[in-house]
């Protein structure tokens, strides 16, 4: 169980983060939250986020779980091309950590190989 550190209101809703920043429950997340989160962290969501996020979100459902750098790497290669599956662009998308960020934005848990 998850522990909530904190909350952000979302279209007139409560959401529950953990001291992370992550959602305390999965089933909270919308885009607009996505939206919302970036927000706090002083960036826009473009079009080639949401790609990305898309990618986490459809591997989350795929495998349960949050995938670490190389896995996410691997499945933004296959599901968008090799320009977009490299390390390097999902650095400049996501400059802390893509894995950690992404899975953040995109309303996942914490991937569990990342730091």
């Amino acid at each position: 169980m998850t522990t909530m550190a904190r909350t952000i209101t979302v279209e007139g809703r409560e959401i529950a983060l953990d001291p992370e920043g992550y959602l305390v429950s999965l089933a909270d997340w919308t885009p607009a939250v996505a939206e919302a989160l970036a927000s706090e962290e002083g960036r826009a969501l473009s079009a080639a986020h949401w790609e990305v996020l898309t990618v986490l979100r459809d591997f989350y459902q795929r495998y349960e779980a949050a995938p670490a750098m190389r896995p996410l790497v691997k499945a933004v290669r296959q599901a968008l091309g090799e320009e977009k599956g490299s390390s390097i662009y999902l650095m400049r998308l996501f400059p802390e950590s893509p894995a950690k960020v992404g899975a953040r934005l995109a309303g996942l848990p914490k991937p569990t190989n990342c730091l």
